[in-house]
């Protein structure tokens, strides 16, 4: 009778670790291909419906949130490697952390004249958060191994790689107009709220580099956060797959 009674953690997240398992490569996939044709026609709308056919530098695609998109699809055809687990990590951590921190301040978000884009940017976001979510949960059915220091310092390289891109696409497309890539151009003011404020003591490329360690300290708090998460004896409670 004890045995009967007893309710066993593994055995309640088993369903979960096995639809996981069998659908997070579609469920990148799907959803980076949705974020890609949603952006092909944000894109769109910016270019020939808003300003004539002139392309707006300032809302290129490779903003930390864009990167997003890009990780999702990577995922799909690196799943199971290494650089793929690093990848889920970058997700889970710094995806999570960008998608959170943007309704901090939404004025971003209504900058667009035209009501269906202002919209666009509100559910990406939102999806944003949801599939770092996922991304956690599909990193949990690995264990403790996507606990690792070392996970969150491949993820943290990622981070770095795309910064070091960003400055590159800022430092030399800035002459055909305003671009400003993970909001770290030395050629403009820090815009971003709490650190604008420090300008006047760190100065602007001073307050860059805080900006840029900070989302890392940031990311590395959402780890932590994972890492108790995933220690919860009840998550596999927790959590109820559609169907199940």
């Amino acid at each position: 009778m004890q045995h009967m009674c007893r309710n066993d953690p593994e055995e309640n997240q088993a369903p979960v670790r096995g639809w996981v398992k069998r659908h997070a490569r579609t469920v990148f996939l799907t959803v980076g291909t949705l974020m890609l044709i949603s952006e092909l026609w944000k894109q769109l709308c910016l270019t020939f419906l808003l300003n004539g056919g002139r392309y707006q530098w300032p809302f290129f695609p490779f903003q930390l949130c864009s990167v997003s998109m890009y990780a999702c699809i990577l995922l799909y055809f690196c799943w199971g490697t290494e650089f793929g687990n690093v990848l889920l990590t970058f997700v889970k951590d710094f995806v999570l952390l960008a998608g959170m921190l943007a309704f901090c301040d939404t004025s971003g978000f209504r900058e667009y004249a035209y009501l269906p884009l202002v919209v666009h940017s509100y559910c990406w976001h939102i999806l944003m958060i949801l599939i770092a979510v996922f991304a956690g949960i599909a990193a949990w059915q690995e264990g403790s191994a996507s606990l690792s220091l070392n996970r969150w310092l491949g993820a943290a390289g990622i981070y770095l790689v795309c910064c070091g891109i960003a400055e590159i696409l800022n430092l030399s497309l800035y002459r055909f107009g305003t671009i400003n890539m993970f909001y770290i151009s030395p050629k403009y003011r820090m815009q971003q709220i709490v650190f604008r404020d420090l300008i006047p003591v760190l100065g602007n490329n001073g307050t860059i580099l805080l900006y840029i360690c900070m989302t890392m300290a940031g990311a590395a708090l959402i780890h932590l956060i994972w890492r108790c998460i995933y220690g919860s004896k009840n998550m596999g409670n927790a959590i109820r797959v559609p169907g199940r």
